[in-house]
């Protein structure tokens, strides 16, 4: 089990972890939650429910990963299988991003 810290523009907003590889949880933090003046972090993910689950990585998170040569060179740098979405999120999200949503390692998981 791998869990990251979710964070809309710097402002804790959740934890996702990937249970295995075909089963992945969303959770708002509760604060976040409760705030009505924070913003779901994508539509796909609307702030009417605390906790999402999907068979696969959301694509709110897996659109923030590189494609092609550029996930090529990525996995290689960062020794992460390619196929592992989940790896790569959470070794990249936290810092070489582009939008409002980042993603930072939680302490306690194991990237690889």
């Amino acid at each position: 089990m791998r869990t990251g810290y979710v964070y809309m523009r710097g402002k804790l907003a959740g934890e996702l972890t990937e249970l295995s590889r075909k089963e992945y949880v969303f959770r708002y933090d509760d604060d976040y939650f409760k705030d009505t003046t924070q913003p779901s972090i994508s539509l796909t993910l609307p702030k009417s429910r605390q906790e999402y689950k999907l068979e696969y990585l959301f694509p709110c998170f897996f659109n923030m990963l590189s494609e092609g040569n550029n996930r090529l060179v990525q996995a290689r740098l960062l020794h992460i299988d390619e196929h592992d979405h989940f790896g790569i999120l959470l070794a990249a999200a936290g810092s070489d991003v582009t939008g409002a949503i980042t993603v930072k390692l939680n302490e306690d998981a194991n990237i690889g």
